[in-house]
């Protein structure tokens, strides 16, 4: 019962910090969606795209470090540092009045996100064993409502609160985060002699590691893409601001529903087959979102494609975490910054094809990331090298 009770504890840690990235990875999408924003920045669509960028730098630069750190020592210090870098990038972007000056806490913002990310994922993998797949998908949930947050709050009280106090509201509650795992007690590291920097090299040969890397690059980039360019798109297309970030909230709302309806279909669906129906299914969210202008369209679109997004990333990683054990945090790491490069170049390709051509064709950038993820989920479908790298893992 005590361990049981432990183990909640953590998971609720683990679900207050994907919380907080959740928030981190919308604000900057809803806030371009917002005409005072884009404004106070004085900024082009490929200025935006190049915060974004910077954005997931930062997560990449993080997500390097994070894996093998949490290996070497455990999850508490990433935690807590993540917590006071999302802090204080949200309070320097609510004072932000140029490129220049949102640039660094862009920066920042990535740095503590891409900490929470990994190690939220690694400690609940952890945890909970043959089980992973399901609360991975449990725990982003709370991603989801981190994310839905912040969209649907701005357009409630758009026009009643200026940007600047919601983004310190967000600070304060990462601030809030770094004490609470400060006070938290943590499983040690699962490699605090072990481990080296030429293991956590060798894992990219680990057998299949690599194919899932590239289907998160996808992934990460069509998340990126339609979280960050949503509101926009729709705005070009001619509606208001607020019906803007209520389509974007509605994407990460089937984000969340469908991370809900995934933990219960995988005690039925495999992981594998469950990854490429949802490949299939972002693709025709993406045609549907490209080939229509009309607001139930869009809706139709951005709804189809969050529940499509919901199960491909923390399903890749759970079928990581079935075949990698003993390296969970390097592994996680790995993928995660093979992923981040997507997530760093799709929302970066929309802004500069938008800037020259307009934003229906920068929309075309997840479309092929849509396809590329088919092409992968079926390959790994058919192959059986995550049988062959689970053996192998447990050999080691």
């Amino acid at each position: 019962m005590a361990e049981t009770i432990r183990r909640g504890v953590l998971f609720g840690g683990a679900a207050t910090g994907i919380f907080v990235f959740g928030i981190v990875m919308a604000v900057l999408g809803t806030l371009f969606g917002l005409p005072e924003m884009r404004a106070r920045l004085k900024i082009d669509l490929a200025q935006q795209g190049n915060v974004f960028l910077l954005l997931y730098v930062g997560i990449l630069l993080a997500t390097l470090v994070a894996g093998p750190v949490i290996d070497a020592i455990g999850n508490k210090v990433i935690l807590v540092a993540s917590s006071v870098l999302v802090a204080a990038g949200m309070a320097g972007l609510a004072y932000a009045h140029s490129f220049g000056g949102a640039a660094i806490p862009a920066v920042l913002l990535g740095l503590g996100g891409g900490g929470l990310n990994t190690s939220t994922n690694v400690l609940v993998s952890d945890l909970y064993g043959e089980k992973r797949g399901p609360m991975l998908n449990l725990l982003g949930i709370f991603y989801g409502i981190g994310a839905l947050c912040i969209p649907l709050l701005a357009a409630v009280i758009a026009g009643h609160f200026a940007i600047a106090p919601q983004l310190l509201s967000c600070a304060g509650l990462a601030a809030a985060c770094a004490l609470l795992f400060l006070a938290m007690h943590f499983p040690a590291a699962s490699a605090p002699q072990s481990f080296s920097w030429h293991e956590a090299l060798r894992v990219a040969r680990y057998p299949g590691v690599l194919v899932l890397g590239f289907l998160l690059f996808c992934q990460s980039g069509n998340e990126a893409s339609i979280g960050g360019w949503t509101s926009t798109y729709v705005g070009a297309a001619g509606l208001g601001a607020r019906t803007a970030t209520l389509i974007l909230a509605g994407y990460w709302a089937a984000l969340m529903a469908g991370r809900l309806a995934v933990s219960g279909l995988l005690k039925f669906v495999g992981k594998r087959q469950l990854v490429l129906a949802s490949g299939v299914g972002a693709l025709m969210g993406a045609g549907i979102l490209l080939t229509n202008r009309s607001e139930g369209m869009l809706v139709a679109g951005v709804l189809v494609i969050g529940l499509s997004y919901a199960g491909v990333f923390p399903t890749a990683l759970a079928i990581a975490g079935d075949a990698y054990r003993k390296m969970a945090g390097t592994v996680f790491g790995l993928l995660f910054a093979i992923a981040l490069v997507g997530g760093m170049s799709f929302p970066w390709a929309v802004g500069q094809i938008s800037q020259g051509l307009g934003v229906r064709f920068g929309m075309v950038v997840p479309l092929a990331g849509a396809a590329g993820i088919c092409v992968l989920a079926w390959r790994i479908l058919r192959s059986e090298a995550f049988v062959a790298a689970r053996q192998g893992e447990g050999s080691e």
